[in-house]
């Protein structure tokens, strides 16, 4: 067997050019005396993958609820922005940062840490009428999967409702070509989330807009006053800046602005 292979790798060797053949023969006698390993014929080895244990849909169920929390953890910041008061605080926040005219004061991640904990307080009784009407009843098995769902998303709806003007919430009816509901408890979800997404974002900016009112003041202020004294090449910003942030301080602006967005939810 071995010289059968020296001599069909020797015939392949004389029809290579002769600069290649000087290069390969080293390597086949080399060769010669390293003994032949057969490839081997049988077939390529085969993992299985069986899975244990699943009779039935009793079996399946555990594993899809296990595939459903992982997908509502994956989705929990699409579900905190579009469901809860984060935007609408953050919108607001983001606002007063740009009326008082700082530019990295205060950072953005302390405007999000802020409207996250504003968020939290604002939730907070309604994650407890969750925990009490779903939750806790589901937890003592006196409920079953579909209805502590259905009390939640009651309790939800109910919050989202009262922030929610009724033109948005006619309008994703109408683009959704949906019939409107007899009842509130009849809206669907998936259109009164971007409805009530829009309401919102309507209502920051109306806030946001009397914020910036009297800062806008003092900037005109300011600005009449250095030009009437012909000081035109300074910068009004210079004088204004300290001035809001004068005003801001002295009326305990952070105080009264966060009781402003949480008493806007009331």
């Amino acid at each position: 067997m071995n010289r059968r292979v020296s001599a069909l790798a020797l015939a392949a060797v004389l029809a290579l050019p002769a600069s290649t053949a000087l290069l390969v023969l080293p390597a086949l006698a080399f060769a010669q005396d390293a003994p032949v390993v057969a490839a081997a014929t049988d077939s390529a080895p085969q993992m299985t993958l069986t899975l244990g244990g699943i009779d039935g849909p009793r079996q399946v169920v555990p594993a899809m609820k296990i595939l459903l929390g992982l997908t509502l953890i994956t989705l929990a910041p699409a579900i905190l922005i579009s469901m809860t008061s984060f935007t609408r605080t953050i919108v607001v926040l983001s606002f007063v940062k740009q009326a008082l005219g700082t530019q990295n004061a205060p950072p953005a991640q302390v405007v999000v840490a802020l409207s996250l904990l504003l968020t939290f307080v604002v939730m907070a009784p309604v994650a407890k009428r969750v925990d009490e009407q779903a939750l806790t009843p589901y937890s003592a098995q006196q409920i079953d999967e579909a209805t502590a769902a259905e009390k939640a998303r009651l309790v939800i709806s109910e919050f989202m409702l009262r922030q929610t003007r009724e033109a948005d919430l006619r309008l994703f009816h109408e683009l959704a070509h949906a019939a409107a509901p007899a009842r509130p408890q009849d809206v669907a979800l998936h259109l009164l989330v971007p409805a009530f997404l829009i309401s919102e974002l309507r209502t920051g900016f109306e806030m946001g807009f009397l914020l910036f009112l009297p800062f806008v003041m003092i900037d005109i202020i300011v600005a009449s006053i250095l030009t009437s004294m012909g000081m035109v090449m300074l910068p009004p910003t210079m004088l204004s800046t300290p001035l809001k942030l004068l005003l801001f301080v002295s009326v305990d602006g952070w105080a009264l602005l966060t009781r402003s967005i949480v008493a806007s939810f009331s």
